[in-house]
């Protein structure tokens, strides 16, 4: 099956897999995470919590990089651990677990 993603033109190319996340936004543009299906409401699509970051030229989940834009209501006490848990949730540090393979 083919799906056609749109990226930003000066994001990086994606990383083999198990390589660090270089922020390329492959994954979360083909599908959401459990923690971007939740967000977004949706199983299918990109992730309403993707961030394009243009000063690093990179993605970034939203709700690691700005929990309060993704939920207004979260109380600015819970603002660090929001990012905990979603730095968890997504599988930061891990490597790149997409077995997508994005062609040009």
């Amino acid at each position: 099956m083919h799906q056609i993603i749109y990226l930003q033109p000066d994001a990086p190319n994606k990383p083999a897999w198990g390589d660090a996340c270089n922020g390329c936004g492959v994954c979360c543009l083909a599908e959401p995470c459990p923690l971007g299906q939740l967000v977004s409401g949706r199983r299918r699509g990109a992730c309403d919590a993707l961030r394009w970051d243009a000063e690093h030229a990179r993605y970034r989940c939203g709700v690691v990089a700005d929990p309060q834009g993704i939920w207004p209501r979260l109380p600015a006490p819970a603002v660090p651990l929001a990012r905990r848990l979603a730095l968890r949730w997504i599988g930061a540090g891990g490597g790149c677990d997409a077995d997508l393979v994005p062609l040009a």
